[in-house]
C-alpha cells in the first residue's frame, strides 16, 4: 500500500491484494450466487461454484472487488486518522483469479489552513437612514393594498381598468390549468404585452384567445423561455379607488391616531429593516475581506456542492413559476459551470470559518437549537416539538446546528470588526 499526497487537498492511497485474498472473496461471492441463482440441470442452491465463477464471470469478480475495496479502504483511512471529504473515488482497477488485485482510491480532505488575521478586519458601512420619501413610498403601498375596485357602466376595457378574468391555459408540463375571478389592471408594466394589447377593447362576457410570448433568459435565476395560449374571458371592469393620506386612514388600518403617528411607525419599521441589510452587507463584506486575505487550495468536492446547490435552487425557483426546468431553454450544463467562481469563494469562506470556530471554541449550545427551533416554530406557526420531530427526521438539524455555528462565528468577527461609516 502507498501514501500520495498528490495536492494540499487531493490523496490517494495504491493498494496491492494478495492473490490468496482476491480468491478467497470470489470463492465467498461464487457461494452466494449458488445458493440464489437458478440454473437448468442443477437443484436450486447446489450449483458447483466452479459453475458459478465460469458463467457469472463479470459480476463475481465485480462483487469481490467491491467488497475488498470497501473494507481495505475504510480500515486504511482509520488507521492514518484520514478524514476524507467524500467517499474516495476508485480507479485503475485490475482484479483476476489468482492474481493481485490493485488498485487506487482518490480522494479529497479539507486543507490545512494558515488563517490570516480575522481580529480588526475594516470594512465599509454605510450610514443608515430613512427618507420623507421612503416614509411616503411605504405609504403608498399600504393605500394601495386598502384600495377599493368599484364596478363601472358596462363598456370596452381600456388602459388603467382593472379587470375580471376567467382564465385558462396549458402549463408546461402540459396540464391545463384554470383560474377565475382573476384581476388585472390593463395596460400594466408587468403584464406581457400581448395580454395587454388583448384586453384593451373587450367587453364584459367577451371571451379571446392571447398568444404570450414568454420572455428568454439565461439569467441568474433563470426564468422560463415559452409560448403559451391564454383563453380568457372578461366577467367584469372595475375602478380602482385609493384611499386618501389622512387621519381616518390611519385609523382604519389600526392602534393610530393619527396619519403622523402611523408615519412614525413606518419611519421605525423601515429604519429597522435598513439596519438589517446594512449589518447583512457588512458581514457579507467581512467574510469577502477574510477570504481574499487567505490563500489555499479548495476542494473541489466542497466547490462541486455549492455548484450543485445553486443550480438545484434556480431550477426550483423555476418550478416555484410553475414550469418543468428541463423545457425551460435553459442550458443547465453552462448555468452550473458559471457559478464556479461564486462556489470557489463560497467554498473556501466555509473552511475559513470553520477553522475560525474550531480555534475559537466556538460551540452551539443545545439551548441555541432549541431557541431556533422555537423562532422557526413560531414564523411557521407550527408547534415546537412537531417542527423538531421533522426537523430530526429529515435531517435537517445538522444544518440547522452548522448555521448558528457560522453565525456565532460571525458575531466574533463583526465584533472586532474596524467599520468605516460612509
Amino acid at each position: 500500500m502507498e501514501y500520495n499526497e498528490e495536492t494540499s487537498v487531493r490523496k490517494s492511497l495504491t493498494f496491492e491484494i494478495e492473490p490468496e485474498i482476491v480468491d478467497k472473496e470470489v470463492e465467498k461471492r461464487a457461494r452466494d450466487y449458488a445458493r440464489k441463482v437458478r440454473i437448468p440441470g442443477f437443484r436450486p442452491g447446489k450449483v458447483p461454484p466452479d459453475v458459478i465463477k465460469k458463467r457469472f464471470r463479470a459480476q463475481v469478480l465485480e462483487d469481490a472487488a467491491e467488497a475488498i475495496v470497501n473494507r481495505v479502504v475504510f480500515e486504511e483511512l482509520e488507521g492514518r486518522g484520514l478524514r476524507p471529504l467524500a467517499s474516495p473515488k476508485v480507479t485503475d482497477l485490475k482484479i483476476d483469479e489468482s492474481q493481485p488485485m490493485t488498485f487506487r482510491a482518490v480522494f479529497e480532505t479539507l486543507p490545512l489552513v494558515e488563517l490570516p488575521e480575522y481580529r480588526g478586519i475594516g470594512v465599509k458601512a454605510r450610514k443608515v437612514e430613512v427618507t420623507d420619501e421612503q416614509v411616503d413610498g411605504e405609504i403608498g403601498r399600504l393605500r394601495d393594498e386598502a384600495a377599493r375596485y368599484d364596478p363601472v357602466e358596462p363598456r370596452p376595457a381600456a388602459e388603467g381598468d382593472f379587470v375580471v378574468l376567467d382564465v385558462t391555459f396549458t402549463t408546461a408540463e402540459g396540464k391545463p390549468r384554470h383560474d377565475e375571478n382573476v384581476l388585472v389592471e390593463v395596460g400594466a408594466a408587468d403584464n406581457h404585452k400581448e395580454l395587454n394589447a388583448g384586453l384593451v377593447g373587450m367587453s364584459p362576457g367577451e371571451t379571446k384567445l392571447v398568444h404570450v410570448i414568454m420572455e428568454a433568459a439565461q439569467q441568474s435565476p433563470p426564468k422560463a423561455e415559452r409560448a403559451v395560449d391564454y383563453t380568457v374571458t372578461l366577467k367584469d371592469i372595475k375602478k380602482k379607488v385609493v384611499p386618501s393620506a389622512d387621519d381616518e386612514f390611519a385609523k382604519d388600518l389600526g392602534d393610530f391616531g393619527s396619519l403622523g403617528e402611523l408615519r412614525e411607525n413606518v419611519r421605525t419599521r423601515l429604519l429597522a429593516a435598513e439596519e438589517r441589510n446594512a449589518e447583512r452587507e457588512v458581514r457579507n463584506s467581512l467574510v469577502e475581506a477574510l477570504v481574499e486575505r487567505a490563500s489555499f487550495e479548495v476542494p473541489e468536492t466542497l466547490v462541486d456542492r455549492h455548484m450543485n446547490a445553486r443550480t438545484e435552487s434556480a431550477a426550483r425557483g423555476l418550478l416555484y413559476q410553475g414550469v418543468d426546468p428541463s423545457k425551460a431553454g435553459v442550458d443547465w450544463k453552462n448555468y452550473r459551470e458559471a457559478q464556479r467562481a461564486d462556489s470557489v469563494k463560497a467554498a473556501k469562506a466555509d473552511v475559513l470559518l470553520d477553522e475560525i470556530a474550531r480555534r475559537e471554541g466556538i460551540e452551539v449550545l443545545e439551548a441555541d437549537v432549541e431557541a431556533e427551533v422555537a423562532r422557526l416554530a413560531e414564523r411557521l406557526r407550527k408547534p415546537k416539538e412537531t417542527l423538531r420531530r421533522q426537523m430530526e427526521k429529515e435531517g435537517d438539524l445538522s444544518a440547522l446546528r452548522a448555521r448558528i455555528r457560522e453565525d456565532k462565528t460571525l458575531d466574533l468577527l463583526r465584533a472586532n470588526a474596524r467599520l468605516d461609516t460612509e
